[in-house]
């Protein structure tokens, strides 16, 4: 190999060590600044209209208020008044014009609306491999003229259950269970954290 050809291997191998290295560091990178990003946007969204005017305010603040007002709101919302007022206010929201079936929609993507009407019609566990794993899954259409009468089931991941993939299986395949749908999100996205009464496993 002469010297113009040594050095243009040298230099196609220093492109390709640079560019590895450019890309594992892109990689890596991603999901801190992605979640930087999150964090500084919802600060700001939450923080930025009032709350950072004041003397006391200090970074984060805004997202703690946010954790904690969510979290009184789950506290409220597992009373017995707190539900009744909820079923109160849902029950009003439903009737309204236009925005009421804009509502409706809302529910049916965090599973509080199921049923033959909803988006998820009911949960139930989808066993794979052998011996057998179960997967909850949310059944979104009975008998399915797509797929020879199969049961369609969107399986979803956790802890992220807006994403997840979609199976048609034989209903015998399926083993009911006597969760909602909102349920078994909230076990989704808590990992397991959030379990429901075991009595209202059929398993």
């Amino acid at each position: 190999m002469n010297l113009p050809e040594l050095e243009l291997h040298m230099v196609a191998k220093l492109k390709k060590h640079l560019l590895r290295c450019f890309a594992t560091g892109i990689v890596a990178i991603l999901p801190v600044a992605g979640l930087l990003f999150l964090v500084v946007h919802f600060e700001n969204l939450i923080a930025g209209s009032w709350l950072k005017t004041k003397g006391y305010y200090f970074f984060g603040q805004g997202i703690l208020l946010a954790v904690a007002l969510l979290y009184l709101l789950g506290l409220v919302l597992s009373s017995v008044l707190g539900r009744w007022l909820f079923n109160l206010i849902d029950r009003s929201l439903d009737r309204l014009p236009l925005l009421g079936e804009l509502y409706r929609t809302l529910k049916q993507l965090v599973g509080y609306d199921e049923g033959p009407s909803g988006m998820f019609k009911r949960v139930v566990w989808v066993a794979f491999d052998h011996p057998p794993r179960w997967e909850l899954g949310l059944v979104t259409e009975n008998k399915s003229s797509l797929a020879k009468g199969r049961t369609a089931v969107f399986v979803p991941n956790a802890p992220t259950p807006t994403t997840g993939r979609l199976i048609y299986v034989e209903e015998s395949e399926l083993l009911p269970t006597n969760l909602r749908v909102n349920e078994a999100l909230q076990l989704l996205v808590s990992i397991g954290g959030v379990v429901p009464s075991q009595e209202r496993f059929d398993a």
